[in-house]
């Protein structure tokens, strides 16, 4: 997908949100958020996919605050709170669609749009949607794909629930490639996260996206060797979250893509055809 004008203020607003996590100067903060803006009006028509536009900009205002990962300590808590809810539910999930679909309301732990609300209770949330099911189910026409998987994932905390559809894929005897961002950005899971869900040891590589450059979604141009090989290699990608969707939805030459995600803005749901809220395991091939 392409940069759209109504995600301006949504991409703004996160820029504000990101400098209130490291300042309390409101006139410091202005000046971030106008510098975003300005560069925002540079480049929002250039021909790439969305999450390269983002991606920028939030790496002026991360330079701007002096601060490589301002989102830490929510990070931490998502973690943590995830594993929690993940130990609690994980002998329910027996199948490889209740693990999407766990993976699918995991993606709700997104302090990254706008237009989205973290529950407060993650637990009782996770139980009535897992009860409601996905909105769109490719699950039946996803698994049997799943022989050779580049995974990449998204946020912090959902990667509690990654983990074990990971896990349940090696288990099964897929090949599992699982990719995290290469540095920090927003609330975005990085090897550190992995690591600490044991990913590395479930997974036969675990890989950064970009090599140390922070940035959104999957942009091959910044992706190292060994995940451009598995790429070409692979039977299924699975891509959870809205950047990865933004980054692969308009590639032609990708082997079958799960997209696994909650749609939490409007524009997206347009593209997809589908109601905000909607929980989304899609096949596109």
């Amino acid at each position: 997908m392409r940069f759209h004008s109504d995600c301006i203020g949504c991409l703004l607003s996160r820029v504000e949100y990101e400098s209130r996590l490291c300042t309390d100067n409101p006139e410091r903060i202005q000046k971030i958020v106008r510098a975003c803006r300005d560069l925002l009006q540079r480049i929002a028509a250039d021909p790439v996919p969305a999450p390269v536009i983002a991606s920028r900009v939030h790496r002026l205002a991360y330079q701007m605050l002096g601060d490589a990962d301002p989102y830490r300590a929510l990070k931490r808590a998502n973690n943590e709170d995830a594993q929690a809810v993940s130990r609690a539910v994980r002998d329910d999930l027996t199948t490889f669609h209740d693990l999407v679909l766990a993976s699918v309301i995991g993606n709700t732990l997104d302090y990254g749009s706008q237009a989205h609300t973290v529950t407060d209770n993650f637990v009782e949330f996770f139980r009535r949607e897992f009860a409601a099911g996905l909105t769109v189910d490719d699950t039946d026409a996803i698994e049997p794909l799943t022989s050779r998987v580049v995974y990449l994932a998204d946020n912090c905390g959902e990667i509690a629930f990654d983990a074990l559809l990971a896990d349940y894929l090696k288990r099964r005897g897929s090949h599992v490639t699982f990719a995290v961002r290469g540095a920090p950005i927003l609330n975005d899971a990085t090897i550190e996260d992995a690591m600490t869900f044991g990913i590395d040891r479930c997974v036969d590589l675990l890989t950064p996206t970009t090599d140390g450059i922070a940035e959104l979604g999957l942009n091959r141009d910044l992706a190292p060797p060994d995940l451009l090989d598995a790429l070409d290699r692979a039977t299924l990608i699975i891509a959870k979250g809205m950047a990865n969707y933004e980054s692969l939805s308009l590639e032609r030459d990708l082997p079958p893509v799960a997209y696994l995600m909650s749609v939490k803005c409007d524009v997206i749901a347009t593209d997809i055809g589908i109601p905000v809220g909607s929980r989304v395991a899609l096949l596109r091939e």
